[in-house]
């Protein structure tokens, strides 16, 4: 048994191991690799802007999670094509089908990116070309193995010219159309072969040597050498999408034991068999049997004198009765009352949460599945989603109440927290009261709640917009009380705030407390939130494109319960794992602003944003930080004029133009950069555009920009390409030897009158 799955980062311990390994393999396999590019691999996955693709790693494990193959795939967002960098297995062997497994997971991740094709090398299959045996035999294996897919390597062009004279075994660039009816044409294939060339092989390819094979590029569409090792009619182009990686699902398998008979108690076992029903026709869940974990893991959330009052009252309730707490005496803590009736009081905060038989059994149980749920995520899943009952987010360090016991979703965060820091997202409709307080003077974990203000709202003591934490954790709780009467668009402007300030908080970790009884019709709340609003709502936090642990709390509409919650989860998997559907991929970015007035902290902002990008040269970097400078010191007299992009208080990106002197309506663009962190999200393209809109308000007509040749600036003369700016001139040697200045040019539409 395997499992292939994606892995995000190199952080995650797990995540770490899985490197490791295919470090390993890569050495023993390909012995010829620089250590360097080895050494790379992790940063790929984290910063793709840096190398101008975005890497995408697949391991095959083991059950005992050895890794027994990897793949890394290279996608190009602008020009929308998919490059196999690496394929291997441990042994070197096809291990009972595994090559083909993990080739079919490459070829449906291509198909979810919407790429209009996947590409990569192998090498001859030819005597001529390549006389050594060994290495013949493997070649022809391989490029066999990739002709049952319909994958043949693109003829009549000169990309298996040596780059220097008397080289040999010069690799084929295959073509896997991935089941689309036509091939592509030549305009794309030059972009994606200068791409290839550029990038990958900046240090290798001259800038002549790239030009003569683009060149070379002139079939319409493309022509692929006749099948060689398969017949046509035998070979299975089609690929089907894979859809999402799916959602650890954890659900609790005691809850139905705590059931309170009572007319008006809505926290009933229901609620799960309403979600559950929906969730487990949609394909995108994967079950997961919950673990036991020691009451350590619930200590570090609650006092341990609570915890055992509560389990040792519980276990002392007769059978089929429950004790609600009615007395509330002043808490002193040296001194608490003996008498059970009483002592509940001082340890729960309403008169209508129970102590009965179950009640801990049921809780204790979603403290495990929160910490299964949790567990998963440290094991590399994306998602997971922990469907407990009873609820949790209103249980404090020493109470209990509101429906709830102990708090899951407090202790899914503190156990993340060894790793990192952890937001915690609470979208319930009444306020999550239990994690504040917890939280509540600490900095490595941010509390957010949105929610009904306490004016009118459970738990009514708190959930204040003032209440932001103590000591150290001053500033890491935000409260959003909203009014009575909120609808979908009024939420998601709250939402927008809630996720400025995870980004600001830059958490490794997000822990989401899920209320569906913000839904229209709950009979806890006063909200009209459809499932539509739902849908929207967790795609807005998917965005943030953190590992993520959802918790289930209210929610008690159960007609509606299981279709909202399945809405959340679509919305969430398809953001959180890179797959925007249609007209959503242009609006990945919440909460753009731009700004055109400079601000004495620009100048050390826009130099820090310029050097992360790893792409400019020390004198580069120093220009631009000197043209923000001379724009604060002279004002518009200096002629130059900024665009800057801020997302939720960070600056995402920037654009620096003028007014050519001499010239009736020219301008230049200067710089136009991204933070990496945005980068491959369409922000690049509304900065031109925003520019390209004030250039045309000042009368403006024409745009020029000025780039190089060199290999390293493909990127950048692609995406001027891919807006619409056409070449105007080439000045050979402008830059230096062999480093020819590139002049691009847009005409805009005067809009003065």
């Amino acid at each position: 048994m395997l499992r292939i799955r994606r892995i995000y980062d190199d952080i995650l311990p797990r995540n770490k191991e899985v490197l490791r390994q295919v470090k390993d393999i890569l050495r023993t396999r390909f012995s010829e690799v620089p250590q360097e590019e080895i050494d790379q691999i992790g940063e790929k996955l984290r910063n793709p802007f840096k190398h101008r693709f975005r890497s995408i790693l697949f391991a095959a494990e083991s059950l005992n999670n050895r890794v027994l193959g990897f793949a890394i795939l290279l996608y190009e967002p602008e020009i929308n094509f998919c490059y196999l960098d690496w394929i291997a297995t441990a042994s070197g062997k096809t291990r009972g089908g595994l090559g083909s497994a993990i080739y079919d997971t490459i070829r449906k991740e291509a198909v979810d990116l919407k790429a209009k094709g996947l590409f990569f090398e192998c090498l001859p299959d030819d005597r001529k070309t390549c006389p050594d045996e060994a290495l013949l035999k493997e070649n022809c294996d391989r490029l066999r193995f990739y002709e049952r897919y319909g994958a043949r390597p693109i003829v009549n062009t000169a990309y298996e010219t040596p780059v220097t004279p008397g080289d040999s075994c010069m690799p084929h660039l295959v073509h896997d159309g991935l089941g689309l009816p036509k091939l592509p044409d030549s305009v794309y294939v030059r972009k994606v072969v200068r791409a290839i060339l550029e990038r990958k092989y900046a240090d290798y390819c001259p800038t002549e040597y790239v030009e003569t094979v683009v060149k070379s590029v002139r079939d319409n569409p493309i022509q692929l050498r006749p099948h060689r090792y398969v017949k046509p009619e035998a070979a299975q182009p089609q690929v089907k999408s894979q859809s999402l990686e799916q959602i650890g699902l954890v659900v609790t398998d005691r809850h139905a034991v705590h059931h309170v008979h009572e007319r008006g108690y809505v926290e009933s076992p229901v609620r799960v068999r309403s979600i559950l029903g929906k969730l487990e026709k949609s394909g995108i869940f994967a079950r997961i049997k919950p673990k036991s974990f020691p009451d350590r893991h619930l200590f570090t959330v609650h006092d341990q004198r609570f915890v055992r009052y509560l389990k040792r009252a519980c276990e002392e309730m007769p059978e089929g009765k429950s004790l609600y707490p009615y007395v509330f005496p002043i808490r002193n803590k040296t001194r608490p009352p003996k008498e059970p009736s009483v002592l509940s009081g001082y340890y729960c905060i309403d008169t209508f949460t129970p102590i009965n038989g179950n009640a801990y059994v049921a809780a204790r149980r979603g403290v495990d599945c929160a910490l299964t749920a949790a567990h998963e995520i440290l094991e590399g899943r994306r998602v997971s989603y922990a469907l407990v009952r009873p609820p949790g987010h209103h249980a404090e360090r020493h109470s209990f109440g509101g429906f709830c016991y102990f708090n899951n979703a407090a202790t899914a965060a503190q156990h993340l927290s060894d790793f990192g820091k952890v937001a915690v997202l609470d979208i319930d409709y009444h306020h999550g009261n239990g994690q504040q307080d917890i939280f509540y003077r600490r900095s490595d974990v941010l509390t957010v709640s949105i929610h009904g203000h306490p004016k009118f709202a459970y738990p009514y003591f708190s959930g204040f917009d003032d209440e932001r934490g103590e000591g150290d954790g001053d500033g890491f709780n935000l409260n959003l009380p909203l009014s009575e009467a909120v609808g979908g668009k009024k939420y998601r402007q709250a939402l927008a705030k809630a996720v400025r300030r995870i980004v600001q908080f830059d958490p490794y970790f997000l822990v989401v407390a899920l209320g569906l009884d913000t839904a229209k019709g709950d009979p806890t709340g006063t909200w009209s939130l459809t499932s539509k609003d739902f849908e929207a709502n967790g795609r807005m936090i998917g965005e943030l494109g953190l590992p993520t642990v959802v918790v289930q709390e209210g929610g008690y509409r159960n007609r509606t319960l299981g279709t909202n919650a399945l809405r959340f989860f679509k919305g969430l998997a398809e953001a959180v794992h890179g797959f925007p559907k249609g007209e959503l991929r242009l609006d990945f970015l919440h909460g753009v602003k731009f700004r055109y007035d400079l601000e004495p902290v620009d100048p050390e902002r826009i130099r820090r944003l310029v050097e992360i990008t790893g792409f400019f040269y020390p004198a580069e970097v120093d220009l631009a930080e000197e043209l923000v400078k001379e724009r604060l010191s002279k004002g518009p007299v200096s002629g130059y004029h900024f665009v800057l992009a801020e997302s939720y208080g960070r600056l995402a990106g920037y654009g620096c133009f003028g007014p050519i002197p001499c010239t009736a309506a020219s301008y230049d663009l200067y710089w136009i950069a991204v933070h990496p962190d945005f980068q491959g999200r369409g922000l690049g393209k509304r900065l031109i555009k925003e520019i390209e809109r004030r250039v045309q308000e000042a009368g403006g007509t024409r745009i020029y920009v000025e780039t190089s040749q060199r290999p390293q600036y493909a990127s950048t003369r692609a995406f001027y390409e891919n807006r619409g700016y056409r070449q105007a001139s080439v000045l050979e040697d402008f830059y230096g030897p062999g480093e020819a200045r590139v002049t691009y040019c847009m005409v805009l539409k005067s809009m003065q009158k």
